[in-house]
């Protein structure tokens, strides 16, 4: 059976992934979202270059809560691929991929596991999401409007037709939308 590439990621109501200076202070680490449940559902993460040079190797602080803590140790136990055209080669953390894309992705859906989490960055995304390579959009819509910042859907080439398969509402007032694609037949 084919791994699914999920995206889940945090959005504003407005469609913003970050704020126009790279801010994402207003998204909210409830634990009640279960991170921990998503986590275990994956076992490879998919970043581009500037996504895993933020947060692919970020160790949380002191001040961080212990969920905050938990999640980013169950992160970084998962394999780990960077999409980059600069950046080559592998070390003990992660493979870089730099072309082929579409073939290399396909080779890791098929090879045996969990799924596989596309973290981001925005590129990365349109990339995926033009080659058809999504399985599963997993919004949380955070109650905030920034008014300017960085989309997420940009520069998509064609529509997509998603079936809703899951709603949860949070008490921090996030909502979280599932869709898969409605593969029309």
């Amino acid at each position: 059976m084919k791994r699914n590439i999920i995206l889940d990621l945090a959005v504003t109501l407005d469609g913003f992934i970050e704020g126009k200076n790279g801010e994402v202070d207003w998204c909210i680490m409830d634990s009640e979202m279960g991170f921990n449940n998503f986590l275990n559902q994956i076992d490879t993460i998919l970043y581009g270059r500037k996504s895993y040079e933020l947060w692919g190797q970020f160790v949380p602080g002191i001040d961080h809560s212990d969920d905050e803590k938990n999640f980013w140790e169950l992160v970084h136990r998962k394999e780990k691929y960077v999409f980059s055209r600069t950046q080559k080669g592998t070390d003990n953390k992660v493979k870089f991929i730099n072309d082929n894309i579409v073939e290399e992705v396909n080779k890791l859906k098929n090879k045996p596991g969990k799924d596989i989490w596309l973290y981001g960055g925005a590129s990365l995304i349109t990339n995926f999401i033009n080659a058809g390579l999504v399985d599963e959009f997993r919004l949380s819509v955070h109650p905030v409007v920034l008014g300017e910042g960085k989309p997420l859907f940009i520069d998509i080439k064609q529509r997509l037709n998603l079936k809703i398969v899951n709603t949860r509402t949070f008490s921090s007032g996030v909502v979280q939308l599932i869709y898969h694609l409605n593969e029309i037949e």
